[in-house]
């Protein structure tokens, strides 16, 4: 585990059977660059979203993919914070390909957080999932806003610090350090993966 988590917190280890992969936002939207929105460092975390998937596909556990989408009636501040809706009907709105989508659960949001107006946490509760590893983008907006709303509502919250991206490190550090001191254990990809090869 990274040095980044207080010292103060034991270290959880991931139970698979009692997990879910939670993967947010990986849209073209902010992975291609021919977007305005382009995120060059979400490209980056594809190999290991892709392990992480792979893994939990042979181990037959649950994944969600959020698909960020408003509408106007439920984009309410995101349509006067932002200069663009991720509208039902953008070009740009499908999940990237390279991540199969087909593999999990697809889930629309209307806001940063994945519990908010959607039944992800109805989802989670029938499957007898504690806990969750949240990855994707943005690391500081939709991530960290869904990691604090896990944590509230009791599930043990994974977040790999190469599993999300934003646009810049100062994004990304300001999240891990708050996390890391009250909502989250941080890990690295490849320290998860050691989990499920443990359970062999």
């Amino acid at each position: 585990m990274l040095e980044l988590a207080s010292s103060r917190h034991r270290e959880l280890a991931l139970i698979p059977e009692q997990s879910a992969l939670l993967i947010l936002d990986m849209q073209d939207y902010f992975l291609s660059p021919d977007s305005h929105a382009y995120i060059p460092s979400a490209t980056a975390i594809l190999p290991g979203l892709q392990a992480l998937i792979a893994a939990f596909t042979q181990y037959k556990l649950p994944i969600f993919f959020t698909q960020h989408i408003n509408t106007i009636e439920n984009a309410a501040m995101m349509a006067t914070w932002w200069r663009e809706l991720i509208t039902p009907d953008h070009p740009l709105g499908a999940i990237s390909p390279p991540l199969e989508p087909s593999r999990g659960v697809i889930l629309r949001k209307p806001q940063y957080d994945a519990f908010f107006q959607t039944d992800l946490e109805a989802r989670l509760q029938q499957l007898a999932v504690h806990q969750l590893v949240i990855c994707g983008v943005m690391t500081h907006l939709c991530c960290e806003t869904t990691a604090r709303s896990a944590f509230v509502r009791g599930f043990e919250v994974f977040f790999p610090v190469d599993g999300t991206a934003t646009y810049n490190q100062q994004f990304h550090q300001a999240t891990l350090t708050n996390l890391a001191h009250g909502f989250a254990h941080l890990y690295l990809i490849a320290d998860i993966l050691t989990f499920f090869e443990s359970g062999d």
